[in-house]
């Protein structure tokens, strides 16, 4: 999984009414299930007094995770809608919540698809749409004579870290996974070999 995917940029939110229903659609990034499963825990705390909060989250694992669920909205009529949205979008780790307040008048299984189809979209577009390219995280412990040029080296490649100055040096990187070997490599070359990576 080194190619490149479409998520959202952040959290979205949208709401709107349909026949005295209230609808809001909430989305955000997630890089795991465990993170997609916490959103959806989070916004169905939050709005623990609306009538159903219908979940849907695609997410890059091994192996590939899809889930939704009506949460008691009649069958087929909250969750796939709102995962084909997510689908059709081409998104990938990323989570949604739909959540509705029931307005009295039923909107059938067609008007309950629309309606949930529509509040992730109008998620979606709040949030804005990027691409990603999957990151490798892990750390570079040197010592401080060769700390200058490791963080040359990270400077020069643009790389995102975070320096911590203890009894040694130790870089937290975050890289491009198709880039990550090289840039291991090139450090091990610039220290000869004293950098320790985990």
């Amino acid at each position: 999984m080194t190619e490149s995917y479409r998520t959202v940029e952040g959290r979205g939110q949208a709401s709107f009414e349909v026949s005295g229903s209230e609808f809001i659609g909430h989305i955000a990034p997630v890089d795991t299930v465990e993170a997609a499963e916490a959103f959806v825990e989070e916004i169905a705390a939050e709005y623990a007094d609306a009538t159903h909060n219908v979940p849907a989250y695609r997410v890059r694992a091994e192996p590939f995770r899809e889930y939704a669920s009506d949460d008691n909205e009649p069958s087929g009529s909250a969750g796939k809608p709102a995962l084909n949205v997510l689908e059709q979008e081409d998104l990938e780790n990323v989570a949604a919540v739909v959540t509705r307040y029931y307005g009295g008048t039923n909107l059938g299984v067609g008007g309950l698809a629309r309606a949930y189809s529509r509040g992730v979209k109008e998620a979606i577009d709040a949030a804005g749409v990027v691409e990603q390219r999957p990151h490798d995280r892990f750390s570079i412990t040197v010592e401080y004579d060769d700390s200058g040029d490791v963080r040359g080296i990270l400077e020069s490649e643009s790389v995102e870290f975070e320096a911590e100055y203890e009894a040694e040096v130790t870089f937290v990187v975050r890289v491009p996974s198709v880039d990550a070997s090289a840039l291991r490599d090139r450090i091990r070359s610039a220290t000869s070999g004293r950098a320790t990576f985990e």
